[in-house]
């Protein structure tokens, strides 16, 4: 594991020295087929594999069976839907018609009424049957009417075999058409009243009897179907299977890769607290400025090369006309410090910065919490009372540890007033001023603080005894015009003190149940904090548990400038702002520049040149930076030929004495693919913190389902690695990763 230990040297003369590596890598390779999107680079563009569903199968020897018939399409279920309800019954319509009379008796079974025939009967010469039947007994049916008229037959009537108790015949079905009398004469039975009905005859084989009518013609026409036949322009499919051959089932679709499921483990770190820290550094020093290439602006090192006072850049190949001896200006062990002889003279007391305690006393700083006393009974203390005995407690520290530090007062509620060091008359800043940036940033920087806190301490302790709580919330004004006054004196604080959200002035929120940040409010707080850092001004926040300051927005601030962002109660905001006024700052302006060979690009931050810039502007103990970088697939081939890769780490930077440095920092580091890359070698301390800074600012950009994806295939990386198994790229069924 690559860590940053300690390494014993001797200097010229035999005395041992301390040299830190400033610059570490989370793995001891540069790995060159690390994608963006989690697959293994090729050197050229990726092209989606495609499913091939076709099957070759042997033909089988012996007569084919015949072919399966095709398959009937089933169709589809119906749904169980309610019935819809029945209409209801209506009334029957009164008739104006009177009532029939009739003879048949009440007793009778209703009979059926003949249905009328559009045609007379035909006469018939035939004379009735006399009828044995009794009276009493039940009518009989009618026989079957015809819708023709019979024809006259000349055979003898049909004797009927049929016995007495045979069941009853049916009665024939009604026709349209009256009963046409015949000439036959009737058949005489000998069947008894009470023997059940018989069955109907069977219908003779007879051939159909011409009839005279005319056919009826239908006046509707014949239905035609305007649709046109379906036509497939699929073709038919060609199958090499025989016949007889069994199915074979289709193969299996190759599952889609999981995208970004692997960590990236280009990642160089470095601790900016401890490369400004001039007394820990350990390389040559000059007074000279560094060599430059005229290109890229890396700096000549020990790892250039020089033939006949050409040096070709190592970094971009551009070639660049050195002068002799300009080499034995770089160490050997790739640290070197160039020292200008140039300061500002106009400022060289190390403790006259300036410390603005910028001070919320809107309206809700007038809510209470219960807070235990020294008597045992609980105390109810506002959120005023509470941070103006934090403020008290903060300038009593500073009197004592920096006696000749400048500290001034801002408060802000509907208004923003400026009290200075408390010696002057107070400035008040209200209505149109509050929503005019240059107006606000001219009344800052013009307003003098003349003395230090040993001066103004008892004035300021009143000026913090006298405030009250009252009106709206100008957070970004206050913020604006404290910045103002602190960039007079670079190295400067600002500790802004809030418990809401900004309604009025500049930077206003707009009030929306959703705690995302307006596009105005972003802007301009991403503005002010830009500018900060180029005045050298650090920028606190704190602000009160249980409410909604948007720490999205204000947080920037923060962020920027390399200030703290505290959640406070009333109990402890006294401690957190002792804290933050301590004088920690190492140096100021401070920014950094990677150089990388031309090849490797920075995801995140800049995808086409392989340098990198960062503004970091002041800078304090502790402070660390974590950079990743990625080959372009392109040059992975080229890159994995050569042996190793050279890097460099560029610092410039202001000390507390107005010195300006230039440090440089080259290393080189060996090419290898993921595949030979062993778990072990990966520093698991520089994964963590890069992945929690990647994270939080893809959050504050709104990347929350990219910080989600990174956050996790960072802790499968940091999994293998803590296992000490190889770490290996391998194709799996659950996609691409790294797997031991």
């Amino acid at each position: 594991m690559v860590t940053a230990r300690a390494v014993p040297l001797a200097d010229a003369s035999g005395v041992s020295i301390l040299f830190v590596p400033q610059m570490e890598f989370a793995c001891s390779h540069v790995v060159c087929d690390w994608r963006p999107d989690g697959a293994e680079s090729t050197g050229v563009p990726l092209v989606e594999q495609q499913y091939d569903n076709s099957v070759t199968v042997k033909p089988q020897e012996g007569p084919a069976p015949p072919p399966l018939p095709p398959r009937r399409l089933r169709k589809p279920r119906p749904l169980s839907l309610p019935l819809p309800p029945l209409p209801p019954t209506l009334p029957p319509a009164p008739s104006s018609r009177p009532p029939v009379p009739s003879s048949r008796p009440p007793s009778a079974p209703p009979v059926a009424p003949p249905v009328p025939s559009s045609l007379p009967p035909v006469p018939s010469s035939r004379p009735p049957v006399p009828s044995s039947r009794p009276p009493s007994a039940p009518p009989v049916a009618p026989p079957v009417p015809s819708s023709l008229p019979p024809v006259p037959s000349s055979r003898p009537p049909v004797p009927s075999s049929r016995p007495p108790s045979a069941p009853p015949v049916a009665p024939p079905v009604p026709s349209s058409l009256p009963p046409v009398p015949s000439s036959r004469p009737p058949v005489s039975s000998s069947r008894p009243l009470s023997a059940p009905p018989v069955a109907p005859p069977v219908p003779s084989s007879l051939p159909p009897v011409p009839s005279s009518r005319p056919p009826v013609s239908s006046s509707r026409p014949p239905v035609s179907s305007s649709r046109p036949p379906v036509s497939s322009s699929r073709p038919p499919v060609s199958s090499s299977r025989p016949p007889g051959a069994p199915p074979v089932a289709p193969p299996v679709p190759p599952r889609g890769r999981r995208r970004g499921g692997v960590a990236n483990v280009n990642v160089v770190s470095a601790n900016i607290g401890e490369l400004v820290d001039l007394e820990r550094a350990s390389g040559p020093r000059s007074s000279q400025s560094p060599v430059v290439c005229g290109k890229c602006g890396a700096a000549l090192s020990h790892l250039s090369s020089i033939q006949s006072s050409v040096w070709g850049c190592e970094f971009c190949g551009f070639d660049n006309a050195v002068p002799d001896g300009a080499k034995g200006a770089c160490g050997d062990l790739g640290d070197d410090l160039y020292l200008s002889n140039q300061s500002d003279d106009d400022y060289q007391n190390l403790e006259d910065t300036l410390l603005v305690f910028c001070v919320d006393i809107s309206g809700s700083m007038s809510v209470t919490a219960e807070l235990p006393s020294s008597g045992g009974s609980p105390v109810h203390v506002s959120r005023l009372e509470g941070m103006q005995d934090a403020l008290q407690g903060a300038l009593s520290s500073v009197l004592q540890l920096s006696p000749h530090r400048r500290v001034a007062l801002v408060t802000f509620n509907d208004e923003v007033v400026i009290y200075g060091d408390g010696t002057g008359a107070p400035l008040s800043l209200r209505d149109w001023a509050l929503v005019d940036y240059d107006h606000i940033w001219q009344q800052g920087v013009a307003y003098s603080i003349p003395h230090c806190i040993a001066e103004t301490y008892q004035q300021l302790a009143q000026r913090v005894k006298d405030l009250r709580e009252h009106g709206a919330t100008s957070l970004g004004p206050a913020a604006l015009v404290s910045v103002a006054m602190a960039s007079r004196y670079p190295g400067s604080k600002v500790i802004l003190c809030t418990d809401g959200k900004a309604n009025i002035g500049l930077g206003e929120m707009e009030p929306s149940p959703s705690p995302s940040s307006s596009p105005t409010a972003s802007y301009f707080y991403t503005r002010l904090g830009l500018q900060a850092v180029g005045s050298g001004v650090i920028i606190s926040v704190m602000t009160f548990e249980g409410t909604d300051c948007r720490l999205a927005d204000v947080g920037r601030l923060s962020d920027a400038t390399g200030g703290k962002v505290n959640i406070v109660s009333i109990g402890t905001v006294a401690t957190e702002i002792r804290s933050a006024c301590v004088d920690n700052i190492l140096a100021t302006g401070v920014t950094a520049t990677m150089f990388a060979p031309d090849g490797v690009y920075f995801p995140y931050k800049d995808d086409s040149n392989h340098k990198l810039v960062k503004a970091i502007g002041n800078v304090t103990r502790g402070l660390e930076v974590t950079i990743q970088f990625a080959v372009k697939p392109e040059f992975r081939e080229v890159f994995l030929q050569r042996e190793t890769l050279p890097f460099q780490l560029q610092l410039l930077f202001t000390t507390r004495d107005r010195e300006k440095v230039t440090r440089v920092l080259t290393e080189r580091r060996p090419v290898a693919t993921c595949s030979s890359i062993p778990a072990g070698s990966l520093n698991v301390a520089v994964l963590g913190v890069h992945c929690a800074q990647l994270c939080a600012s893809l959050t504050r950009g709104g990347g929350v389902q990219e910080a989600q994806r990174h956050l996790k295939a960072q802790q499968t990386c940091t999994n293998r690695s803590v296992n000490r198994g190889p770490l290996k790229r391998k194709r799996t069924s659950m996609g691409t990763g790294w797997t031991p």
